[in-house]
């Protein structure tokens, strides 16, 4: 399996890593971990080459993010007898719910002790986006990650991200970062950080390591025959995981890609898709293929939003393109799965006062817009869509 230099830590990072957010259950409860067919998976792709390994503070804990999950504790006992020492291993401080710089330090001790290990080595400022941003710096997380690295705590500070690019810019600017970590498939070129942000970490020297691969596993199982067809003209023999993961891998700057794998079948395929990876093995024919993807799901887009941000600042502080592209994002896949999903990082990642139920259809933003979008109808019907569940 190819390993990649992972930017300025020196170390270096196997292109398929082990997330640890969806292992297989024993029971109905998420944090019913089966832990032997789950640690029969991480070793078996330990022994097969894997050499990263990434979980965090709330995996397994049931969608309860002030919760700690099951996942740490789990790896802690999987990692045992050897595994430990093959492995970069990384977790997350979860930011959303530090509120001083002495609970950063705490909660950093606390998973030192879940993870049963003297050092972390790629530790994670979880889920930045523009909510928490600014709050973080004004609490110290520089100094934090200064100190953490000064005493071995952790060796190599790091970020994982959920918003603009505008924003990402800011982070990685801010700090000598040395690790990124980012939302990215052939579906979100242009979502969140994109493609502009990979290029922009490795050209700071950053390693960049990928999440979300397959979506969620939904460019397997939300992508409709027609362009599966077309996938199929071009390379019978791939399958949707294959061409997800292909395309990643012919990027030079991504050093590591994440796969969530919850069944042994699961490791065994990506385990041989990563074998089986050259550099040159995806071509611009297969491009053009993905393209053609690419541009069928883009029929389903409501609002052509281009992000220019003309329309802002409102009078009521809405943030219109982030609302507009949750609007796009709940029409790009089918089902109720994508569709919670969206809504979950709705929540998490559009704060009360940008929302799109604050707008008061004065029409100032129309009046900007250089696409003539009706812009107070489409926030009409994001603020109906990710308006509050009943209980």
């Amino acid at each position: 399996m190819e390993k990649r230099l992972m930017g300025k830590s020196g170390a270096e990072g196997t292109i398929l890593g082990f997330g640890c957010m969806r292992l297989p259950l024993a029971g109905p409860k998420p944090d019913d971990i089966d832990i032997d067919l789950a640690t029969k998976m991480l070793r078996t792709a330990i022994d097969r080459g894997v050499n990263y390994v990434d979980t965090a503070y709330p995996y397994h804990s049931g969608g309860t993010r002030e919760a700690p999950g099951a996942s740490e504790p789990f790896v802690a006992q999987a990692l045992k007898n050897g595994y430990r020492e093959k492995v970069h291993l990384a977790t997350k401080l979860p930011t959303w719910m530090v509120k001083s710089r002495a609970q950063m330090n705490q909660l950093l001790d606390f998973q030192l002790k879940r993870l049963d290990v003297r050092r972390i080595d790629f530790y994670l400022a979880h889920n930045i986006n523009g909510t928490v941003w600014d709050e973080l710096l004004a609490l110290g997380l520089r100094e934090f990650f200064d100190e953490a690295v000064r005493d071995g705590r952790i060796l190599y500070p790091s970020f994982s991200f959920h918003d603009s690019y505008s924003l990402f810019e800011r982070v990685v600017n801010s700090y000598d970062w040395v690790m990124a970590q980012v939302q990215y498939n052939y579906m979100d070129e242009d979502y969140q950080a994109g493609q502009a942000g990979v290029r922009l970490a490795a050209q700071k020297g950053l390693a960049v390591v990928i999440m979300e691969p397959l979506r969620g596993g939904f460019l397997v199982t939300q992508v409709p025959q027609e362009p599966q067809d077309a996938l199929k003209k071009v390379r019978p023999d791939w399958s949707l995981p294959a061409w997800g993961f292909n395309w990643l891998w012919a990027q030079p700057e991504l050093q590591v890609i994440l796969s969530g794998m919850s069944s042994l079948e699961q490791v065994e395929e990506n385990l041989s898709l990563a074998d089986k990876y050259v550099d040159g093995l995806f071509t611009e024919a297969d491009e053009q293929a993905i393209g053609q993807v690419r541009d069928f799901f883009k029929k389903r887009i409501k609002a052509d939003c281009t992000g220019c941000g003309y329309c802002l600042p409102g009078p009521t502080g809405v943030e219109i393109p982030k609302n507009l592209n949750y609007l796009n994002q709940y029409y790009l896949f089918e089902g109720d799965g994508p569709r919670e999903r969206c809504r979950y990082f709705y929540d998490i990642q559009v704060s009360p006062p940008e929302r799109a139920d604050k707008c008061v259809a004065c029409g100032q933003c129309e009046e900007k817009c250089p696409q003539s979008l009706d812009i107070p109808a489409f926030l009409a019907q994001t603020a109906e869509l990710y308006k509050p569940q009943q209980a």
